[in-house]
């Protein structure tokens, strides 16, 4: 069974940077497509980015697309969410998200819906302040 621990988050100043980890455990990372979601107070779940196992292809929402970057190292079954240019509103908690592979087309239409995605972190706490 495949597990996920995020570990990166913190309080960060506006323009800041920070690195989420994504470490996966029960199973190879690279045969699942990785994806992060957020969520603040009182909002729903948000897709932030996804990169699929098949092709490597990557999807980001348009809040922070140009600031952050997804990437994995297959070798150390670990995923990463990079975040450059923080804002106040990128304060959220952010999971990590695995999803077995699929029809690679399929993702560009679904990978931002958190209802796709069967497995879930714990989570981790983003919060940019001054």
């Amino acid at each position: 069974q495949l597990q996920l621990v995020e570990s990166g988050g913190g309080l960060v100043q506006p323009g800041g940077s920070l690195r989420l980890s994504c470490a996966a455990s029960g199973a190879t990372l690279d045969y699942y497509t990785i994806g992060w979601f957020r969520q603040a107070p009182g909002k729903e779940r948000e897709g932030v980015a996804c990169i699929t196992s098949s092709d490597g292809r990557t999807y980001y929402a348009d809040s922070v697309k140009g600031r952050f970057t997804i990437s994995r190292d297959n070798a150390k079954n670990t995923a990463y969410l990079q975040m450059n240019s923080l804002k106040p509103e990128d304060t959220a908690f952010y999971y990590c998200v695995a999803e077995q592979p699929r029809y690679a087309p399929t993702w560009t239409i679904v990978w931002n819906r958190a209802v796709e995605w069967e497995y879930w972190g714990q989570g981790t706490q983003v919060t940019v302040s001054s």
